[in-house]
């Protein structure tokens, strides 16, 4: 029997994660994990495998914790408050509103896209991925809301859930950049003066 880790995988891997999320996929380094994970190299690699590796179990995470509200933000009852709620979620998780004062800003999935390099291009690849599935299923979600006439019949859903992950990733550059959250809720209230309405609020108010 092998001997057992003496550190907490789980919390390391939390660690791990903050300095992905700071400082990207490429520009992290070897010493730069081990050091916030409190751990040496050969621990790293029989916990997790190499770097790589270690960022696949990072995504999950994040995508299980942090970056749920995607997912959570579709159980609301209209597409607006759904892309509301999206957007306000991801202007709070990026300007790390109510967190620890060293909570990472911006998100972790545009860090990754934005730097890269050869080396990294099966990362790349992955978080793209991971961000089309968001788009589709924000799409789908659409289009319900176009069957159950929240949305005009002739609304794109395709290009409306285009334009959330755009708004979303726009936001993110911002956050990191250092724009406070008022300042993203500004965009956000400019985004849905662009939303199309309700025709069933249309017909309510006529």
């Amino acid at each position: 029997m092998g001997r057992p880790r003496a550190f907490d995988t789980e919390k390391a891997l939390d660690q791990a994660l903050k300095v992905f999320w700071k400082k990207g996929y490429e520009a992290t380094s070897l010493a730069d994990l081990t050091r916030a994970m409190g751990i040496n190299p050969p621990s790293l690699y029989a916990a997790f495998g190499n770097k790589e590796a270690l960022f696949r179990a990072v995504i999950r995470r994040y995508a299980e914790g942090p970056g749920s509200y995607l997912t959570q933000a579709l159980d609301a009852p209209t597409a607006r408050e759904v892309v509301a709620r999206m957007l306000n979620d991801a202007a709070d998780l990026q300007t790390g509103k109510g967190q620890p004062r060293d909570h990472p800003r911006g998100c972790l999935i545009v860090n990754a896209v934005l730097t890269r390099g050869d080396d990294a291009e099966a990362i790349h690849r992955d978080v793209k991925q991971r961000g089309a599935a968001s788009d589709v299923a924000l799409r789908r979600r659409l289009d319900r809301a176009k069957a159950e006439g929240d949305l005009p019949a002739d609304a794109d859903s395709a290009a409306l859930a285009r334009f959330v992950s755009t708004v979303i990733q726009g936001m993110a550059i911002q956050a990191a950049a250092g724009a406070s959250r008022a300042e993203l809720q500004s965009v956000i209230d400019t985004a849905l003066l662009a939303w199309p309405a309700s025709p069933r609020r249309r017909r309510v108010s006529a």
